[in-house]
């Protein structure tokens, strides 16, 4: 700064004060106002000691008149200003006063009665989470059986996609509960073993997984089981123990057994992870067989295939219709259905051979509840239906299955599902453990009952030739015989014929009607036994 500034500095200075401190008039309306002029003893003339200040506080840059003065320590506050002849050049400003703060409301009393109860969800008993774990966990042991077109279909007026779950290793589908319920189990329980004590897929397919898991399984069976039946247990690696002379007998020293060891005695239940387990069939069918129509599964695995499938398919698609079979000897869901409410026991005598896997069980509470939710429909098939159905297997699909894995198919043959013309349809095949003889026996019948195995008996005269004539017609008409009887002096009134009996196989059932005919036309006195 030059010495005229300086100079011009030093007289503002001294004036300024002197009129700071020296009484004068008040100013004119006219006259600018600083608004930065708060202090009280920047105030205008000396204040009145106790009394009020001759100037009102700054309200949004309003003040009291005066002319403008402003101290030179707090032109800083502004930056650099400039002087120019002798004024200084002023900035208008603002004042505002705090955000206004606003209190919220305070919450609404209400009532008791106000409030609506609102009930908690129930927790289903299998869920489709459930089952899809299960198929996670599972899937790198057990394969995923083919669900291939079956050439029934045309026959039957409807697309039939076959489900083959007698594929797997022990042949029964209940590999995926079982392998599903040991995996579940604590590495406590896995090291000290299972025990099973019945002849079934159940307890085979115990046997298989747990020694494939490293888990000791001992598999207790009465002395009346067949060697060729203890000898496959042997070979999955499970310990056989025979023991007493019926299944009661097993069963009670299985438990007894479980108890003294801590072994883990496992039979067919309604388990949540054996139900999971057996689910997954749905779901693959889902995936394989695409715009599926209906689900035909047979009452297999304590009914828990039939519920367990049916969670699957309805949450994936509720407009799929989920049909239930079981045998005409022993229809022990629909009478639950009945009565509303699963029914212990049950005052039937079914065909223990045929169905030796299904009447050592019972329909459980939470089984029952999901296959009354879920499944559609129940329809129950006789036992010539299911033996014609396994023959059907084998001559169309190349397969032997059991009575219990062909059930769906024979609800199919007996024309029981008329809605299911035109649509597309899966079966399951639930099972193919039978033993050797008893599957000859159900051929056999079967053949019988599908009319292509006939009987009759004629009497012939003992003159040379007539055996050769009636052979002769059976050979143009393109039968095979399988066996014959003659027999003399059988009949006391004719003493120079005698009865011969025949057993004679056809292709069908329209070649068995042009054999009887024909045979009728030349023997008037034929007599075809029933079957």
């Amino acid at each position: 700064m030059n010495f005229a500034a300086q100079f011009f500095y030093s007289s503002y200075l001294s004036e300024r004060l002197e009129r700071l401190y020296s009484p004068r008039p008040a100013l004119k309306r006219s006259e600018e106002n600083d608004p930065f002029w708060q202090r009280d003893e920047l105030r205008l003339g000396p204040g009145q000691p106790g009394g009020p200040p001759k100037c009102g506080l700054v309200s949004n840059g309003t003040a009291c008149s005066r002319s403008t003065l402003i101290e030179p320590e707090r032109l800083k506050d502004f930056g650099e200003e400039e002087l120019v002849n002798g004024n200084v050049r002023v900035r208008g400003t603002k004042a505002f006063g705090d955000a206004e703060i606003k209190l919220m409301e305070p919450p609404k009393i209400r009532r008791l009665s106000e409030f609506r109860i609102v009930p908690r969800p129930i927790i289903e008993f299998l869920r489709f989470e459930d089952i899809s774990a299960a198929s996670f966990r599972i899937q790198t042991v057990i394969q995923k059986t083919p669900c291939t077109y079956s050439r029934l279909s045309k026959q039957y007026g409807m697309e039939i996609y076959l489900k083959k779950e007698h594929l797997h290793y022990t042949g029964s589908v209940k590999e995926r509960g079982v392998l599903y319920l040991l995996t579940s189990l604590s590495q406590a329980q896995q090291r000290k073993g299972v025990i099973v004590a019945s002849d079934c897929n159940f307890s085979m397919a115990v046997s298989h997984h747990a020694v494939e898991l490293k888990i000791p399984v001992f598999v207790i069976m009465p002395s009346c089981c067949s060697s060729p039946r203890l000898r496959i247990y042997r070979d999955y690696g499970a310990m056989v123990i025979s023991y007493g002379s019926t299944s009661r007998d097993s069963q009670n020293h299985a438990c007894h057994l479980a108890t003294e060891n801590g072994y883990l005695y496992l039979e067919e239940d309604e388990s949540a992870p054996y139900l999971a387990g057996l689910g997954t069939v749905g779901m693959e069918i889902f995936d394989q067989v695409s715009k599926l129509d209906a689900v035909v599964v047979p009452a297999a695995g304590q009914y828990g295939l039939l519920a367990g499938t049916a969670a699957a398919i309805k949450h994936l698609n509720s407009k799929i219709l989920v049909i239930g079979i079981e045998p005409e000897g022993f229809p022990l869901l629909q009478q639950s259905l009945k009565a509303d409410g699963p029914i212990k026991d049950m005052n039937t005598n079914p065909n223990r051979k045929l169905y030796g896997d299904l009447m050592a069980r019972s329909l459980g509470v939470n089984t029952f509840q999901l296959a009354k939710k879920l499944v559609d429909k129940v329809v129950s098939v006789s036992e010539e239906d299911a033996l014609v159905a396994m023959l059907r297997f084998q001559e169309f699909e190349r397969s032997t299955v059991d009575t219990e894995g062909a059930m769906g198919l024979a609800a199919i043959l007996a024309g029981q599902l008329p809605e299911l013309k035109g649509k597309k349809v899966a079966v399951v095949v639930s099972s193919a453990n039978m033993e050797l003889e008893l599957v000859r026996q159900c051929v056999d019948r079967a053949l019988v009952l599908d009319d292509r195995v006939s009987k009759f008996s004629v009497q012939l005269g003992e003159w040379p030739g007539d055996m050769a004539k009636l052979l002769d017609v059976l050979s143009r008409e393109d039968v095979r015989l399988l066996d014959v009887c003659h027999r003399r002096q059988c009949e006391k009134s004719d003493l120079f014929k005698a009865k011969v009996e025949c057993v004679v196989e056809t292709r069908d059932k329209n070649q068995s009607i042009q054999l009887r005919k024909a045979l009728s036309e030349r023997y008037p006195s034929i007599s075809w036994l029933e079957r």
